[in-house]
């Protein structure tokens, strides 16, 4: 009988054959460093995207307002992250954070609108 050693903390494992932890605490810690990178990307991700959730929300109260490209940047907006776009017949480009949008437009100016 072959002597199985946890992946994680190298103690003696009881059990199945094709057991490779002694406990819940040492499988999750193993895999938690194993995902370690690609989760802190998502993590990242989905902070910025909630980041520029709440800077458009709070700043389309009524569900159409213009502001200018300095007021999104002072509060931190990241024009980088976007969940997705919508572009129109006429040839017009909006950028989405879930159901909040914005429409690029002249002089700097930005149209956030709200998607119903």
């Amino acid at each position: 009988m072959e002597n199985k050693q946890c992946l994680e903390c190298g103690e003696k494992v009881i059990g199945r054959i094709d057991k490779k932890f002694c406990s819940d605490y040492c499988r999750n810690a193993y895999n938690n460093k194993v995902n370690k990178n690609s989760k802190n990307l998502i993590r990242n991700t989905n902070n910025r995207l909630r980041k520029n959730y709440k800077i458009l929300s709070e700043l389309n109260v009524t569900g159409k307002t213009k502001v200018t490209r300095r007021k999104l940047f002072d509060r931190g907006f990241d024009f980088k992250f976007i969940t997705s776009l919508y572009t129109t017949k006429t040839g017009n480009t909006y950028f989405y954070v879930y159901d909040q949008g914005y429409l690029e437009l002249e002089n700097e100016f930005y149209l956030l609108v709200k998607q119903e």
